[in-house]
């Protein structure tokens, strides 16, 4: 399974690339998508055309994006989740189902922690793929996203399959 993983940005947007066989994950490839400058339409429209690209230049099963969670400034949340909204039509366009999970459920399935660092989340991103080095911090959080759901993923399905209806995550746990 390839697994594309998002972590949204109005300005950097982070997109991590893996292939999960398995138990066993590979790294594929991860980057950024950098918006500019210009009005928000058109760097929403960036977003929106790096994602289409994306998803048809790797060919992802699935993609996995990280929830906006809300700031102490409500125009900067707004402004992300105008963002974020903008990378899940490049998703649905290219007929992916998309995954979504908390910033704490990332940390958690990638370090351990869900109060974990932006450093933290590199090291680790760096030995669960075998990276040569860190990734940049925008990429190593995309492809947490990416390791979230590939470790997510089939205990879901399996959840799903038995016809449990009303449980949900929350802090990092199943809870009805």
């Amino acid at each position: 399974m390839i697994i594309l993983g998002i972590d949204p940005g109005l300005r950097t947007t982070g997109f991590g690339v893996i292939h999960k066989q398995g138990t066993k994950l590979r790294y594929i490839a991860s980057g950024t998508i950098k918006s500019g400058d210009g009005g928000l339409p058109a760097r929403l429209k960036v977003i929106l055309d790096g994602v289409s690209e994306l998803a048809a230049t790797y060919q992802p099963d699935c993609a996995a994006i990280e929830q906006v969670y809300v700031n102490v400034n409500p125009q900067s949340t707004l402004l992300l989740g105008q963002a974020r909204g903008a990378a899940i039509c490049g998703l649905v366009s290219a007929a992916l189902s998309v995954a979504e999970y908390s910033p704490t459920q990332i940390k958690q399935a990638v370090t351990g922690s869900g109060r974990a660092v932006k450093e933290q989340m590199q090291q680790m991103v760096a030995r669960l793929l075998a990276l040569p080095g860190l990734p940049g911090t925008d990429a190593a959080d995309a492809l947490g996203v990416a390791i979230c759901h590939a470790n997510s993923h089939d205990t879901l399905n399996a959840i799903a399959a038995t016809g449990l209806s009303g449980l949900h995550m929350k802090r990092g746990r199943l809870v009805g």
